[in-house]
C-alpha cells in the first residue's frame, strides 16, 4: 500500500470528523458572540415626502409676442455664433406653441425637433429641462421617463415675465452644456 494514498473509506471518515470539529467549534463561538446590531433605520425615499408647497408652480401667462421671441431667439444666436457652435434655436408661448424658431448654417439636422421639444418641454412642465436630466442622472429616477413629452437633456429654459411663464426657449445641436450656455443667453432678454 502507497503510504501517501489514503483509502477512500478513511479519507471521507476523517473528512466527517474534521466536519463535525469544526460544525462544533463554530456552534460554540455563536453562543458566545454577542448579538449583532440592529441595522440603522433605512432614509426616507425622497418621492415619499410631501412638500408643503408645488415646486415650479409658475403661473401661466399670456403668450409670447412675435418680436420678444424673435429678440431672444438673436440673443442665443449671436452667444452660439460667439463661440462657434452651429445650433437649432426655437421658442414656444405659454401653450407650447412654437413661436420662432433658427436653423444656424451647419446646425445638425436631427436637432431641429430635439430643440423644439427642449422648449416645449420647458413651457409644459414650467421648469428648465435640466431638472428631469438631473433626476435621470444623477438620482436615478426611472419614472421621470413614463412621463409624457419629458426630454431629459439641458437646453430648454422657462422664460418668465413678472412672474408668470409667457414660453420657453430650447436649444439642440451642441452638448447639454453648449445648448444649455446658449439658451441661457437667450432667456436672459426676458428673465431679468
Amino acid at each position: 500500500m502507497n503510504p501517501m494514498r489514503i483509502p477512500a473509506p478513511r479519507l471521507l471518515a476523517r473528512g466527517t470528523v474534521l466536519y463535525c470539529l469544526l460544525s462544533m467549534l463554530l456552534a460554540a463561538g455563536a453562543a458566545d458572540a454577542p448579538a449583532p446590531a440592529a441595522a440603522p433605520a433605512a432614509a426616507p425615499d425622497a418621492r415619499d415626502i410631501v412638500a408643503d408647497k408645488m415646486s415650479f408652480n409658475i403661473p401661466y401667462g399670456a403668450p409670447i409676442a412675435a418680436q420678444r421671441a424673435q429678440a431672444a431667439v438673436a440673443a442665443a444666436a449671436a452667444e452660439a455664433a460667439r463661440r462657434g457652435w452651429p445650433l437649432n434655436i426655437a421658442v414656444v408661448d405659454s401653450g407650447a406653441n412654437l413661436v420662432t424658431f433658427l436653423r444656424m448654417d451647419g446646425a445638425q439636422l436631427a436637432s431641429i425637433t430635439i430643440a423644439e421639444h427642449k422648449a416645449r418641454a420647458a413651457a409644459r412642465f414650467r421648469r428648465p429641462t435640466r431638472v428631469w436630466e438631473d433626476l435621470l442622472q444623477t438620482k436615478d429616477y426611472k419614472y421621470v421617463m413614463t412621463l409624457d413629452d419629458v426630454i431629459a437633456s439641458r437646453g430648454g429654459i422657462p422664460l418668465v415675465e413678472d412672474g408668470k411663464l409667457i414660453g420657453a426657449i430650447g436649444c439642440s445641436g451642441g452638448s447639454g452644456a453648449q445648448d444649455e450656455v446658449v439658451c441661457t443667453a437667450g432667456a436672459a432678454t426676458v428673465n431679468k
